[in-house]
């Protein structure tokens, strides 16, 4: 995630900044140009209107631009979102918060609280869809297949038991557990299950990857190539699954898969290896606004610096050349401060080739994307 700067005093601000803490002004992050700005409610328009309208209904404008006119999220009335809509766009909510369907109840404290971070991780993924004008077709435009998310709250049964909401995808339905945007229970649920890793970030990147497979794969005409790479997706997924959990991975399984669920079936290998693509992709991008790079005393062998754009590498053997380093040594420190490796998992080289399918995927799409709309602007900022 990249840093941005206030453009009304300079001061540094983040992704998920509401309020520039230097100046005061609003901020916000403004979808269609994939930037955070400071911006300012239309002066002309309240002059306009017998009655100041509410900060919702408000038309604003960028600090930098005040020809840009937006409006907030509906959903920034509970704090839950910071993003912008074009003021002459009918939908009340942004390009993020419209794919949703069912979500937690924001009467309650805790319906809040999950939503809030619930909101938080699926714009982190519809950065990145965005960066890579990724397909995010809703439900609107295709009502059998449209990506839509129904964020699910567990059941209480009569017998007083509870029914966990089940997370997966469908379709292009992606269901989320919303308990698990609670730290306590998704940290349970990671140690019984005897997960590395397990956050509500993944969750969206995963699920997501199964909607770019029918999208890019399936409906793109790259089974061939996928088949190739990842096995056969026609295998029984229902015996697959009992097969994973009753009998666990094979032995060798590191060698060819990056997690231990990538080798239950060739749909989750794609999902798994999706995730990770923009695990590294993301995360080397805020490496590289920091100006973080790596470089041992006496072991050059492990030297890094993200020099480069990741959301534009090259390929997939350019960006682990550098997340390699980078991951040694983010684990290393975790490791000081007693607290479990940032990223728990080995890249052998049957994985990057399937990284690499995944970035040709994305790339290719982005490409044929940019042919068909040659007046789109750039997706990739510096």
């Amino acid at each position: 995630m990249r840093l941005y700067d206030c453009d009304h005093c300079g001061q540094t601000i983040h992704f998920d900044n509401r309020t520039c803490v230097n100046c005061g002004y609003r901020l916000a992050f403004v979808p269609e140009l994939l930037e955070m700005h400071a911006i300012g409610q239309d002066q002309q328009a309240q002059m306009n209107s017998s009655a100041a309208p509410s900060p919702m209904d408000a038309t604003w404008h960028l600090f930098s631009d005040q020809n840009h006119k937006v409006r907030l999220c509906e959903n920034a009335a509970i704090d839950v979102c910071n993003w912008t809509v074009l003021a002459d766009d009918p939908h009340p909510f942004c390009p993020a918060c419209r794919h949703n369907r069912l979500v937690p109840d924001a009467s309650t404290e805790e319906g809040l609280n999950q939503w809030r971070s619930i909101s938080q991780a699926q714009r982190h993924l519809f950065y990145s869809m965005m960066r890579w004008n990724l397909p995010r077709i809703n439900r609107d435009e295709d009502p059998e297949g449209g990506l839509v998310f129904d964020f699910l709250v567990d059941e209480i049964q009569p017998d007083g038991t509870l029914k966990a909401a089940m997370t997966g995808h469908e379709n292009g339905l992606i269901a989320i557990r919303a308990a698990e945007a609670d730290d306590a229970t998704r940290e349970q649920i990671r140690v019984s299950m005897n997960e590395p890793y397990r956050t509500l970030l993944g969750h969206f990147r995963h699920e997501t990857g199964h909607y770019i497979w029918d999208r890019l794969v399936r409906d793109g005409g790259k089974l061939d190539q996928f088949r190739a790479a990842f096995g056969d997706e026609t295998a029984d997924y229902g015996e697959a699954l009992r097969r994973n959990y009753e009998v666990g991975p094979p032995p060798d399984w590191q060698q060819f898969y990056v997690s231990t669920y990538a080798s239950s079936h060739p749909w989750e290998d794609f999902a798994e290896t999706f995730a990770h693509y923009l695990h590294i992709v993301d995360t080397l991008e805020t490496a590289r606004a920091y100006g973080i790079s790596i470089e041992p005393r006496r072991h050059e062998e492990l030297s890094a610096e993200v020099a480069f754009n990741p959301y534009a590498a090259s390929g997939a053997e350019q960006l682990v050349s550098a997340w390699v380093p980078f991951s040694l040594a983010l684990n290393s420190i975790h490791r000081s401060m007693g607290v479990p490796d940032l990223y728990p998992f080995i890249l052998a080289p049957a994985v990057v080739a399937k990284l690499q399918f995944v970035h040709q995927l994305i790339h290719d799409h982005m490409a044929n994307a940019a042919a068909s709309q040659p007046t789109q602007p750039a997706t990739f900022a510096a």
